[in-house]
């Protein structure tokens, strides 16, 4: 096993180390990458090609005839991902996103998101830059920025199909001689900048403004920001690499490339390892340029691709796969040669251990004070080898060194055993993701399971996922997908049975999957929706039913048309937010007959949904309410609803027409007869108004009274023969009913009516037209309560003689009072009237009529 400093190589003389890691062998495996477009995936991922149609193909045993744009997808350990042909017009940008999907981009503005598996989602840039096209752009890792042939900017913000915007115009006269862009997280405005080569200057382009930062050392052939965003690498035509700060303040560094020794041809990228470096490539030549101009040579067989990372660059040829990158200050601190620092001599002491050498004793005793810093420098360094026998090795100086200490946190050493075991399991060449420690640590474990998924490696992914302790509910969900999309019917049965049979056997093979792993907070509805999707109806129907959530099974079933199993989940799930939702959108979709047909079939199992139908309706949608009354013959109901709305009815022929159809449904029903007659009485009463209106020019308001009003109007407004009629008609008792409440004697309702007028005259004739009914005391009663005592005096007479003394003192005529109990000659009631009298004249009156009694 080589030592890891065997690949070292030393910039600014010796204080910086450089090394180059070989991932992969991959002879044979890639195409010569000289006659492609090539773009690759940061973090390890995998790289798509696409054939240069500008370059000649030799053709030959050995060359593939390519009748139509192919791209093709390839791990970076060589392995074929995916092949897929391109039917949409011509590519002009191709790269990769943050979550390993391959954006194409056409130029007509048509962009597809590619998994891995080659299932994609399409959108567009919009009308306005399919009209003018497009002729470049750059994909970043959470958008893109496009150039039109106007050579205006649109940016896409995220990968949901947004609507572009337009940034700031350039106002450039000709396309830019090259241009790159600085994503929104490495800006602190969090807008993307845009970085164009214009003539001899650049242009800094972002949402607000365009600015020219007034250079004269272009026209720049390659622009390249470095990974954090805050230095710039340009390329002249003459060769000269420039590294500038991305605000243009400071220059770092300047190098003639055509000075590096073994390379010829022009530059064919220029990419940034880590933020210290930069890397330039021929077409079989590499350097590695540092910031004082100090270059590392290194030489590929074939054409070369390099790929940007956070902490290095790797670089792809026909028969390898590297990784360069700085050396860690933890790995360098331990393996530098003549390093004394406490790692290394924790190491040494560990090494010396293993051969039983007393040296080591003697070295842990030199370090004691620094020992913890040494340990955690060694697990540090364990994670940043690529070689799990040098992983080991440090990983073991580290276990070491914990046994001399007194207190020391496990937990960091037994997270990189952890780490180390998946970074291993995943850099496998079967697997081909070389992510590196640091890597891993930025973009997270679950990151790096969706990846796994991606794949189809649903068992490793399952497995990380328990050795990290994290839920399987993700990786159980994607093999669910990828199960559905494999299976077949089975041939068991015919026609729609086989299907069916299929059906029931994946469904069972999901539930106990989910069941026997613990996957029992994975939504069975996006499951389903999936099945839906590809055409597996009754799969998705079936899995369904093991949702435990209304919400998530009702959305699903409405866009699957299975209209009665949503409304009878919705009801069953209790949300009446839920059952409304269904009722609406099935009242929305279907004919008004249907809809009403699958309330009513429902029986009691939709008798809920039913009843708060009814009380949308009769709120929201009174004429829903009155078909759904009228499809259920429900008579009764569509008679009351018929009453109440001529309540609210201003129109009085709309409103006598209303009754009439109340009257109508009530009718229908043999049970109803009673209601029936009072509606038809209630029509000829409002017929009637309408009738004594038109006869008072409209004067006087009758519509919508009641019998005794209309009476009480009449006789308030001299229409007495009307009113007699109005009593006759109504059969309008003479006498007192039973309940007063509900309709009151003729005789009440003309004696109110003619005290309310003051026409005592009147009131009098009527008094003296016949015996009284309802006697001579209310006439008396309301009189005085009208405050006309004197007119009630009169009537006191006709009352009967015991009642006379109270009622003429209730008329304040204590005399007569008195009188009248002399007649009778009741001197306890004169007594009592004595007691009561308000003051001492009335009393010696009382006492003088007494004194005349026997």
């Amino acid at each position: 096993m080589d030592h890891p400093t065997a690949s070292w190589q030393a910039m600014q003389e010796g204080n910086v180390f450089y090394r180059r890691q070989q991932c992969y062998s991959i002879p044979g495996k890639l195409p010569d990458l000289r006659d492609y477009i090539v773009a690759g995936c940061r973090y390890g991922g995998p790289i798509a090609l696409m054939r240069d149609n500008t370059k000649l193909l030799a053709l030959g045993r050995a060359t593939p005839a390519v009748t139509k744009a192919q791209i093709q997808i390839y791990s970076p350990a060589g392995e074929g991902l995916l092949v897929f042909s391109w039917d949409q017009g011509k590519i002009m940008r191709f790269g990769w996103t943050i979550d390993e999907k391959l954006a194409v981009l056409n130029e007509e503005g048509v962009y597809r998101l590619y998994d891995l598996q080659g299932d994609y989602q399409q959108y567009s840039l919009g009308a306005e830059a399919a009209e003018l096209g497009i002729i470049d752009a750059r994909i970043h890792d959470n958008g893109l920025v496009a150039l039109t042939s106007s050579l205006t900017l649109l940016e896409v913000k995220g990968w949901e199909g947004g609507r572009p915007l337009s940034l700031a115009n350039p106002t450039l006269s000709e396309p830019p001689h090259a241009w790159a862009i600085i994503p929104p997280d490495l800006n602190i405005s969090r807008h993307v900048e845009v970085l164009m080569s214009v003539d001899a200057t650049i242009y800094t382009v972002d949402n607000l403004e365009s600015v020219d930062q007034r250079l004269s050392r272009g026209p720049f052939t390659h622009v390249s920001p470095s990974p954090n965003g805050k230095s710039l690498a340009l390329l002249t035509f003459t060769g000269t690499l420039w590294v500038v700060s991305t605000d243009f303040q400071r220059s770092m560094a300047e190098i003639e490339t055509k000075n590096v020794a073994g390379v010829e041809g022009p530059v064919r990228q220029v990419e940034w390892c880590g933020n210290d470096a930069i890397l330039v490539t021929w077409d079989s030549s590499v350097a590695l340029v540092g910031p004082f101009g100090d270059t590392l040579h290194y030489t590929y067989v074939g054409t070369t691709f390099a790929i940007t990372e956070m902490d290095g660059v790797r670089i792809l040829s026909q028969d390898v796969c590297d990784l360069i990158q700085k050396v860690p200050a933890s790995t360098l601190s331990i393996f530098r040669p003549g390093s004394t620092s406490p790692s290394a001599i924790l190491y040494d002491a560990w090494d010396s251990f293993t051969r039983k050498s007393p040296k080591s004793d003697e070295s842990i005793r030199s370090i004691r004070p620094e020992l913890a810093k040494a340990v955690d420098e060694c697990i540090d360094a364990a994670g940043q080898e690529w070689e799990a026998h040098w992983q080991r090795r440090l990983l073991n100086a580290a276990k070491f060194g914990r046994g001399f200490l007194d207190f020391h946190n496990p937990t960091d050493f037994v997270n990189m055993g952890q780490t180390l075991k998946v970074l291993n399991a995943v850099r496998f060449y079967e697997v081909g993701i070389p992510v590196t420690y640091s890597q891993y640590n930025y973009a997270s474990p679950s990151r790096l399971i969706t990846r796994l998924t991606s794949r189809n490696m649903h068992l490793l992914a399952l497995r990380i996922s328990g050795f990290l302790g994290l839920k399987p509910d993700s990786v159980l969900k994607h093999w669910a997908c990828a199960k559905i999309m494999k299976s077949r019917p089975t041939t068991t049965g015919t026609g729609k049975d086989a299907e069916l049979s299929a059906d029931d056997e994946v469904c069972r093979m999901i539930v106990e999957k989910f069941e026997d792993l613990g996957g029992a907070d994975v939504s069975y509805a996006e499951i389903a929706k999936k099945a839906w999707e590809v055409g597996r109806g009754g799969l998705a129907t079936k899995l369904l039913d093991h949702e435990p959530k209304g919400s998530d099974q009702v959305p699903l079933l409405l866009t699957m048309k299975e209209d009665r199993l949503a409304l009878v989940k919705a009801v069953d799930s209790g949300d009446t937010d839920l059952i409304y939702h269904v009722l609406l959108h099935l009242h929305k979709r279907l004919p008004l007959g249907s809809f009403f047909r699958l309330l009513e079939d429902g029986g009691k199992t939709l008798a809920p949904a039913s009843k708060l139908l009814e009380v949308y309706a009769r709120e929201q949608n009174c004429e829903m309410l009155r078909d759904f009354y009228y499809s259920d013959d429900r008579r009764v109901e569509s008679a009351v609803l018929s009453l109440e709305e001529s309540q609210l009815m201003l129109d009085q022929s709309s409103k006598i027409a209303a009754v009439k159809t109340s009257q109508k449904f009530f009718s229908e029903d043999k049970d109803r007869a009673f209601e029936a007659k009072m509606m038809d009485e209630s029509v000829r009463l409002l017929t009637l108004q309408q009738q004594l209106e038109t006869e008072a020019d409209g004067k006087v308001k009758f519509f919508g009274l009641s019998v005794n009003e209309t009476i009480r109007v009449c006789l308030l407004n001299d229409f007495s023969k009307r009113a007699d009629k109005i009593k006759s008609d109504f059969k309008v008792a003479d006498k007192r009913c039973v309940d007063q409440r509900i309709s009151a004697p003729f005789w009440y309702i003309k004696l109110y009516a003619l005290t309310e007028s003051r026409n005592f005259e009147a009131l009098d004739t009527f008094s003296k037209s016949k015996r009284s009914p309802i006697g001579y005391d209310p006439f008396v009663h309301h009189l005085v309560e009208k405050g006309h005592p004197k007119e009630a005096i009169q009537y006191v007479a006709k009352c009967d003689s015991p009642k006379r003394p109270d009622l003429y003192v209730e008329c304040g005529d204590w005399r007569m009072a008195g009188k009248e109990c002399k007649e009778r000659n009741d001197k306890a009631k004169l007594e009592e009237l004595r007691k009561k009298c308000p003051n001492s004249m009335i009393a010696r009156e009382l006492d003088q009529i007494a004194s005349t009694m026997k």
